[in-house]
């Protein structure tokens, strides 16, 4: 296709050095264009404001870690509201002894009461940033194999229990039957709110056969191939006795449902 200004029969007002000019005008008046639309776009997101103090604009991680620290608020405002609530039901004397101890038995159960007796605590972290191999045979590490992953977590978390154990917490929080443990990059997700390692998972029990079931944990042993290559964290130490807190967050069960 010609251009327009070099199309026969079109009248020209100039020389020809001055028609051939031409284009480069309407490039430097796209470029004016451009530049006046990303100037608008910008006065418009930014609405007069700095955009690097817009409280919108805030990372993903901010917001993530305000979110944490909101959930700890309402978890620690909804377990003084139970605790309000349990002392009134006490008081009220229109249970049983024997309904208490079956109320107490299935608080026990659920984990909503302290536990105390003799703990047991695994400690997990990360390896030092600039690790390398320490053994020969084995590759440089990626990025990938010096972070805590989920199922890291999880294999700990499921050999205590399999040891017998009689409550777990991680971190600060009590596990019960409905808690996930989930990680997002290098960060641990539990119950709303956000942790960084390292991460320390204590259990009530008896401390050999705890012990005995995480050594015999098939995906603990593959982690401790990267605790003895790549200096991944690994230490267990046994604490005596110790109590855990009860579960304070909220016992609603949360699924799916049919569109109507």
């Amino acid at each position: 296709m010609s251009n327009s200004a070099d199309s026969p029969g079109t009248q020209s007002t100039g020389s020809g050095p001055r028609a051939r000019l031409r284009p480069v005008r309407v490039l430097t008046a796209a470029v004016f264009a451009l530049a006046g639309l990303i100037f608008f776009t910008s006065f418009n997101t930014a609405k007069g404001t700095d955009i690097r103090q817009d409280g919108s604009l805030l990372k993903l991680s901010d917001l993530i870690q305000q979110r944490s620290r909101k959930n700890k608020d309402l978890d620690e405002s909804n377990a003084a509201l139970r605790a309000g609530v349990e002392s009134l039901a006490k008081s009220d004397g229109g249970s049983s002894k024997a309904q208490d101890r079956k109320l107490s038995g299935l608080e026990h159960s659920a984990g909503t009461q302290p536990l105390t007796g003799h703990g047991l605590t695994v400690t997990l972290n990360d390896a030092p940033p600039n690790a390398t191999a320490k053994l020969p045979g084995y590759p440089e590490p990626q990025p990938d194999y010096l972070v805590i992953h989920q199922q890291d977590l999880q294999a700990v978390v499921n050999a205590l229990w399999q040891g017998g154990a009689q409550g777990i917490k991680v971190m600060d929080q009590r596990l019960i039957s409905t808690s996930a443990v989930r990680c997002v990059g290098n960060t641990l997700i539990l119950q709303g709110r956000v942790y960084s390692p390292p991460y320390k998972i204590t259990a009530i029990g008896d401390a050999g056969k705890l012990q005995q079931a995480l050594a015999a944990s098939k995906a603990i042993q593959t982690y401790m191939v990267y605790v003895n290559v790549y200096g991944l964290g690994w230490k267990v130490t046994d604490d005596g006795t110790v109590t855990l807190p009860g579960y304070s967050g909220t016992v609603d069960l949360h699924y799916a449902k049919p569109v109507q």
